[in-house]
């Protein structure tokens, strides 16, 4: 009988016992190669966190740049409905007074800016919480002409499609039922002269395929990504908005979060596909230059105290938050990963050695048994390198079996064992999404390898104890 043959007969002899050494071996070769795992997919993690965090922050920068002459304008909250025209009212008054007004004076219906028809998808803001307060935009085309320091003027229209959802609050014994648009995806329309294109930063820059939209385009849109796999088209695709056609010219990269869910159009197409022609939701003025923002923000507030006026001072504040938000962010990131990577190398010593003493253990309680059988091989004849071999051939068969089950458990629990064995790296789910553990065919071999290797190591000092029994000392052994 060979020595392959002897070593396997062994092995199945004693059924319970390898079965035990083969799982408690298995469970920890699985950890052994679950950390890696981790560690490999916390790394792509953080590298992912770190390039999405730069990204920002250099958009971030670029945006305090462009808005630094910027003003934004809102109608306030406490004077919604200023500026609409009441029901079967041709007259363009809007029937709204000042501290007392009603929404039924103000001829609107909540949910539909502007008196549209499309009734709950659009509406912006106060009545579907969203953006802003619709805006009747022939009330403001005095700011441009009076008042003076004002470069250009660039009215907006947001509107957010999307379906309602109706929840029940309790609170202190009283339930409220309140009704929250869930979007899914927003439309911004904005003028496309060609002096606001070709001058003012009133698009999305970063186009990844395609082209921007150019002055006088009419029935074109610009996709987000997020709005490209929405909609599942690309460039020169037709996309269906509110029973419109629109064609796809071209799609960006979002520089912020606020823009992942936004597609551009021109500012007429919007308020068509919407029914609210005349209608906007902002207004942003540039200044001649930023000396001139503090006193046209000053004039504009004067001009039309109904209106919210945000100055790029104002948004550089919260930009510069961002930024050091964003960079804070990123060196927690990059400890967090030094953090893994110290406490993986410290579980995988740990292992390796717990490893390697469950085969050294287990081989020289299997040598201290069979030691007659040893004095018997050696006394027909048998060579210690023989025993020898036979032994480490043992070890090495167990610690295989059991690196093939470690295998198996480690490519359905690699998750689970390296999430509860390793931190995690902080802010992923915000700036990069979270890579999950899985093992390549790199650490499987990787794992099988040094299965073989611990089997070998730990069974060489027990086979060699083997080989050095002499034959009259095995035969007098109990």
């Amino acid at each position: 009988m060979g020595i392959m043959s002897r070593a396997i007969r062994n092995i199945s002899r004693r059924k319970m016992r390898a079965l035990l050494v083969i799982v408690a071996l298995g469970f920890a070769l699985s950890i052994m190669i679950s950390i890696p795992a981790g560690v490999l997919a916390n790394q792509k993690t953080a590298n992912a966190v770190a390039s999405n965090l730069s990204n920002v922050i250099t958009q971030t920068g670029a945006t305090i740049n462009q808005t630094l002459n910027q003003i934004t304008c809102s109608l306030a909250p406490s004077y919604s409905g200023f500026g609409f025209t009441p029901p079967n009212s041709t007259s363009g008054s809007s029937g709204f007074t000042f501290g007392g007004g009603t929404s039924s004076s103000r001829g609107f219906t909540p949910g539909q800016f502007g008196g549209g028809t499309v009734g709950g998808q659009f509406g912006g803001g106060a009545f579907s919480g969203g953006q802003a307060n619709p805006m009747n935009e022939t009330l403001y085309s005095d700011i441009n002409s009076t008042i003076s320091g004002i470069a250009a003027v660039e009215p907006i229209l947001q509107a957010s499609e999307g379906n309602n959802i109706t929840r029940n609050l309790d609170f202190n014994g009283y339930t409220r039922t309140i009704t929250t648009l869930d979007v899914t995806y927003q439309i911004e329309g904005v003028p496309l002269t060609a002096d606001l294109v070709d001058n003012y930063p009133i698009l999305p820059t970063n186009i990844t395929a395609g082209s921007n939209l150019q002055a006088s385009d009419s029935g074109d849109v610009l996709l987000s990504e997020n709005n490209s796999a929405y909609f599942g088209a690309g460039v020169g695709d037709s996309v269906t908005i509110l029973g419109q056609n629109f064609t796809v010219v071209g799609i960006y990269s979002p520089s912020s979060v606020s823009e992942t869910q936004t597609l551009y159009m021109s500012l007429p197409d919007a308020q068509a596909v919407t029914n609210n022609t005349g209608y906007i939701t902002s207004l942003t003025v540039f200044a001649q230059n930023s000396g001139d923002v503090s006193s046209v923000a000053s004039a504009i507030s004067a001009l039309h105290p109904e209106l919210t006026v945000t100055t790029a001072q104002e948004r550089e504040s919260t930009l510069s938050t961002e930024e050091s938000t964003y960079t804070t962010a990123l060196a927690t990131a990059n400890a967090s990963n030094s953090k893994t990577n110290s406490t993986a190398i410290e579980e995988i010593v740990v292992v390796v050695l717990a490893t390697s003493l469950i085969v050294l253990f287990v081989m020289l309680y299997t040598v201290k048994e069979r030691t007659k059988e040893i004095g018997t091989l050696k006394a027909i004849g048998f060579s210690s390198s023989t025993v020898m071999g036979q032994f480490m051939l043992e070890g090495i068969l167990l610690s295989a079996i059991a690196g093939v089950v470690g295998i198996a458990i480690g490519s359905i629990a690699a998750p689970t064992i390296s999430s509860l064995l390793l931190p995690s790296v902080s802010g992923t789910t915000r700036f990069g999404g979270l890579v999950v553990a899985s093992l390549t065919p790199e650490l499987v071999l990787l794992g099988f390898g040094v299965a073989i290797l611990l089997g070998t190591i730990g069974s060489l000092y027990p086979a060699w104890r083997a080989a050095k029994i002499r034959p009259a000392e095995a035969m007098r052994y109990e």
